[in-house]
């Protein structure tokens, strides 16, 4: 069975072998746009929706998961929103299980919905990109350095193959979050300076060796338990701040129009259930040439009466203001001022998919690929940091060597170890 390295290299290989896929012309107006949906998890199913409502002939026909039962529940779950039912074609055969079943859905569609766990992002995205699929792609886009360049390389090649690729880090198509950055762009507080990223939750679900057991009628096997559990373990997720936390950590990078140079990052684990070895809290300070910081604080822990917020603090040479998708909260304050957004709140998560829609039907590509890339490399140079104790350059973590990937990509492989990493003892690769 193949090797992480080989689905990241192999996929170009074999992407002229496919019987089914176009060479993709502008499409007419009333012309069907197939959609294939890779990960029919919740955050998937959604994504399916949304993107058959963002276009009246776009018809979901393929569905690729690790699961058969995962994918059921997925496309039951699509089929009870009615103003889509009608455009799922999506029959058993149409229906691939397994770690191959991106290539089975790519071959077959105009459009590709990228929802799996992380990790498989860049070779599914590499795979699209090759067989000149359009992609929408969930945030982060990998998991480790070699994932975050191959993601750079296919965007480069996206756009010589005049493809779109739009991202799911979806506050960026927010309209209330377009008009704040657009002000802070303006200089209306001034240089910024400084911000703080926040994003204080609740604890995840966990899935039981013993409850997946009741599913699947037997043990599952480690890789099974891993794939079912996967936020659980670094190399499917990246860890929380990568898989969540981008989020904010990308708004930081919107706002300054820049990556940064250096990151120290504490952070470790005291309230995870007895499974993976992902941490539960982060706290970065990452530096920048301009010499602004970014601080970055994040936490997922048990309890009813935990605080929770997320959101950003921006401070500036003449202001300050609040970034946050409570509309309250969202405000700039400019001495006794404070501007607040007075427009129409959209649905950022639709209007991800309009965007994409909209550029394959217009002919004119949208490619979010470096950015989406580069931030996820923020998120993962401060789980480099704190997992080492060391702190970490941009250079450093573009060129890092570590390789997440498991022994091979089959039920039976070796998933990578589960250890948790202690700082000043893990080393840096």
């Amino acid at each position: 069975m193949p090797t992480r390295r080989q689905f990241l290299t192999t996929t170009g290989a074999t992407a002229g072998l496919a019987l089914t896929s176009t060479a993709f012309a502008v499409p007419k107006s009333d012309q069907t746009l197939r959609v294939g949906l890779l990960g029919a998890g919740g955050r998937g199913s959604k994504a399916a929706v949304q993107a058959l409502r963002a276009d009246p002939h776009a018809e979901l026909v393929a569905v690729g998961e690790a699961f058969k039962d995962r994918l059921e529940v997925g496309l039951n779950s699509i089929k009870t929103n009615k103003d889509v039912a009608d455009r799922l074609d999506v029959p058993p055969e149409r229906r691939y299980v397994g770690f191959d079943a991106y290539k089975q859905v790519i071959d077959q569609v105009d459009v590709v919905l990228l929802a799996t766990p992380p990790q498989f992002r860049p070779a599914h995205l590499r795979y699209a990109v090759d067989n000149k699929t359009h992609v929408f792609a969930e945030k982060p886009v990998a998991v480790d350095a070699p994932g975050v360049r191959s993601v750079l390389e296919s965007t480069r090649l996206a756009k010589q193959r005049n493809l779109s690729i739009v991202s799911g880090l979806c506050l960026r198509y927010y309209n209330c979050f377009e008009e704040t950055v657009k002000r802070l762009h303006d200089g209306e507080i001034g240089d910024v300076v400084a911000l703080q990223a926040n994003d204080y939750r609740g604890q995840i679900w966990n899935r039981t060796r013993e409850s997946l057991a009741k599913v699947i009628g037997r043990a599952p096997t480690e890789m099974e338990y891993q794939m079912r559990n996967w936020y659980h373990f670094t190399w499917l997720c990246g860890d929380f701040n990568v898989e969540q936390h981008v989020h904010f950590l990308d708004v930081c990078a919107w706002v300054l129009k820049a990556y940064p140079t250096r990151c120290v990052c504490m952070g470790g684990r005291m309230t995870r259930p007895n499974t993976g070895n992902i941490y539960d809290q982060f706290g970065a300070v990452y530096e920048y040439a301009s010499g602004a910081k970014v601080y970055s604080n994040c936490r997922q822990v048990r309890g009813r009466n935990v605080y929770r917020n997320i959101g950003c603090d921006v401070m500036g040479t003449k202001g300050s203001g609040v970034i946050s998708e409570s509309h309250s909260k969202n405000h700039l304050t400019i001495g006794d001022k404070r501007w607040q957004f007075a427009g129409k709140h959209n649905d950022f998560y639709q209007t991800e998919h309009d965007v994409l829609f909209n550029a394959v039907r217009q002919g004119n590509p949208v490619n979010n690929g470096q950015y989406m890339a580069h931030s996820t490399l923020m998120a993962i140079m401060a789980r480099m940091s704190a997992y080492t104790g060391r702190a970490i350059t941009w250079e450093q973590a573009l060129n890092s060597k570590e390789d997440l990937s498991p022994s091979g990509y089959h039920w039976k492989a070796e998933p990578p170890s589960a250890e948790v990493a202690v700082p000043g003892v893990t080393p840096f690769v």
